[in-house]
Formats: structure tokens, sequence, C-alpha cells
């Protein structure tokens, strides 16, 4: 990944970190992604751990299994996943302080050290070939600039019949007409993405990597409720936030983070690009 894409990625998560912490999770949630909404779904928090539960099922994790999240943030899901399953994780973000603050947790929640974090990029990482049985990416892949390279490092680090499994957004096509590329890159840039891809594209990088049995699936209406939530929230304080703005409490990255919060929800409902659920597979030998 380009240093300076790099630096940008940081810099989003360092400067809105007290968004995250104040709007999206609480003490005993630390999930820096999106809810999953069922029948057995009530609340925000719920919907958050719930994602989780999906991912989980469709990956298949089981006891015993070796797992890279890929893109772990704050260890989330990697503390989840060591909570409810005998597994052993490696999370890896590029984000130093996310790094801090997941060890602080895995040494307090889990003192078994069956998780780690360290600060690495998923598409060019330090472990061994064949190192994991399960690679789980959530709402992470968005950030390469060529997914191509994350599939191609993802089938490295598989052993034979090892798993990957991605919750993510999906553009519905490229190109999207003028006016649609605008509004989903004014979402995009505020969150420091250069780009999605069309799962049809993601597909065709997978299976060049040597991925099989690629499945997806559209899951757009489960996470609705959830992006629903993040637009409201957005839109009720916008006019407080160019208000901090003003006052010079809030910065042009603070800002950027508001105003892709509300872009995202209205370039959804212009149907311009998806939330999906996809799984692959390494070929057993």
């Amino acid at each position: 990944m380009d240093l300076e894409y790099k630096k940008s990625i940081i810099s989003y998560y360092d400067n809105t970190r007290i968004d995250y912490r104040v709007l999206w999770y609480g003490n005993k949630n630390k999930a820096v992604h999106f809810g999953y909404y069922d029948q057995h779904v009530r609340s925000h928090n719920q919907a958050l751990v719930n994602l989780n539960k999906v991912m989980a099922l469709k990956a298949d994790v089981k006891d015993g299994d070796i797992i890279l999240d890929a893109g772990c943030g704050r260890g989330g899901s990697s503390l989840w996943l060591a909570q409810n399953y005998n597994v052993h994780v490696s999370g890896i973000t590029l984000v130093p302080h996310q790094v801090e603050k997941a060890q602080k947790a895995a040494k307090k929640e889990l003192p078994d050290r069956r998780v780690t974090f360290s600060e690495q990029d998923y598409s060019n990482t330090n472990f061994e070939d064949e190192s994991f049985t399960l690679i789980w990416a959530c709402e992470s892949v968005c950030h390469a600039n060529e997914k191509f390279d994350f599939y191609k490092e993802a089938f490295r680090l598989l052993k034979p019949g090892g798993r990957l499994i991605c919750a993510d957004y999906f553009r519905t096509k490229r190109p999207l007409p003028k006016e649609g590329e605008k509004l989903l890159h004014e979402w995009l840039d505020g969150w420091s993405i250069n780009d999605i891809d069309t799962f049809h594209e993601h597909r065709k990088h997978a299976e060049s990597s040597g991925f099989v049995d690629f499945e997806f699936v559209n899951i757009t209406q489960n996470t609705k409720p959830s992006l629903k939530h993040l637009h409201s929230m957005a839109s009720k304080l916008w006019r407080f936030g160019i208000f901090l703005k003003g006052l010079g409490l809030r910065n042009n990255i603070n800002h950027g983070n508001h105003l892709s919060s509300i872009r995202q929800y209205e370039a959804l409902e212009k149907e311009l690009w998806i939330y999906g659920l996809l799984s692959l597979k390494k070929i057993d030998k």
C-alpha cells in the first residue's frame, strides 16, 4: 500500500476515535463496524455483536482455528472470536493507537494470550506461508488500494482448505453515472477509502489469486437499520458540527467523517452500493 495512503488511513482513525467512542461503541463492545439486524436483535449493541455471529456462522468458525483478523480496528471481533471459540487470533491494523487499545483489552479480558495484535499491512504481512486456517475481514478490504493485493496475500497466508470471510461495501457497477460517482466519493473520501469494487471485480481478484467456492450474499436489508442509524445521528448533529468546526474544535478530517456519514446512506438510497458478505476457500491439496 502506498505510504501516503497509509498515512491518510492512520490519520483518519486517529482523528475520529472520539467520534466512534461517543456515538458508536461502548465499553463492552469495541466494534468499529455496522450491525446486523434480524428477528433476535432489539438494540444497536446487539446488532454490532450479531454481525460477528453471522460472519462466524458463514465462515464455519470452529475450535482449533488459527485466525487472522485482517484490519482488526480496536480488536472487537478478535476478542469476540476468542471469547466464544477455542481459537487463536492474530489481529493486525495499520493504526498504532488501535493496536495499543486492543492489546490493553486483550490483557484484561483474555490473559491466556490466545489473541495478539500487531501493526501490519494486510496486503504485505510478516507471517509465514500457510499460517492460518481462516482470514476474517470486517469492513477492512474497502481500504485496500488494490484489492487484488489483499487476496494475493490472503491466499499465501491460508493453509490448504482455509477460508476467507469478508463483510464490506460493494459498488453496484463501474462506472456509475457522473453524479453517482461524485456522491459515492463524497462518502468514501471522508473515510479515507480510495474506492470500492463491485462483487464481480472482487470475484475476479479472488479467483486470479487461486481462491475457489466464491459465495456472495447481499445483506443490505439486514444492515440498513444500522446504516440509517448513523445517517440519522449525523444529520441531526450536522449544524452543531459546523458550529464546532467554526470554533476550531473540529478539524477537516472530523468534518469529512461527519459529511461521509450522511452521504453514505444517500448513496445507498440511490442504489450506488450494497453491503455484502462474501466467503471463499483455498483449495485443499
